[in-house]
């Protein structure tokens, strides 16, 4: 008989990172900050408002997905994020306009606090934006240290127990499996040889992966 996984409490705090603080991101995060204060519902948010069905229908079982699976709450959550533009979520969200300048006012304070990091940008795979908040280095390998320095400057300032990046940037250009794309000491290879192939989104995760953050 196989073991059960076991799936540890979900203590402290955690940190989302968010590479591109566009109309996704700050509409994620505006929503989490009014339901923090009360000002929203998570409507449309499964593991906030949908329920599990456990044992047979007419045992009525069925537990709030987040009283039942060991998640993160709300008020336990710190946002960053990286972006090609210097706009703090605030004001890209105004930009954006997903949401009504009403609706941002009540969290502007808590918005406004979060301000993007200088972000890992290939105008190769991304024809149609370009902006001036963008990491410099030697090579590609450099580039990921320092992604991997942002999470754990992040970490270590928020006190976080657990973190995930989430990518909210633009969608990159479809490329072909490569060689550099084979096993990690070929990606490895390329970072530090600025291998053509190597994207932003790629970086971004082999750092996450080094930091051992999903």
């Amino acid at each position: 008989m196989s073991k059960g996984i076991d799936i540890k409490p979900a203590g402290g705090k955690l940190g989302i990172m968010i590479p591109g603080l566009g109309a996704v991101s700050t509409t994620f995060m505006s929503g989490v900050m009014r339901i923090r204060k009360g000002l929203s519902k998570p409507f449309g948010s499964v593991s906030q408002m949908q329920t599990i069905r456990l044992g047979k229908r007419d045992e009525n079982r069925s537990p709030l997905i987040k009283d039942f699976v060991p998640l993160a709450g709300l008020d336990d959550i710190e946002f960053a994020a990286w972006d090609i533009f210097e706009d703090n979520a605030y004001e890209a969200a105004l930009k954006a306009g997903v949401l009504d300048e009403r609706d941002l006012e009540h969290v502007r304070a808590e918005l406004e606090k979060v301000k993007p990091m200088k972000a890992v940008f290939d105008q190769k795979f991304i024809h149609n934006i370009d902006g001036p908040n963008k990491k410099r280095t030697k090579n590609k390998m450099e580039l990921a240290e320092q992604v991997r320095e942002d999470i754990r400057r992040f970490k270590k300032e928020k006190g976080l127990s657990r973190m995930v990046v989430v990518w909210c940037a633009s969608t990159e250009v479809h490329i072909e499996r490569h060689p550099v794309h084979e096993t990690v000491e070929a990606f490895e290879e390329g970072l530090r040889n600025g291998d053509e192939w190597i994207s932003p989104s790629m970086i971004y995760a082999y750092a996450s992966i080094m930091e051992g953050v999903p």
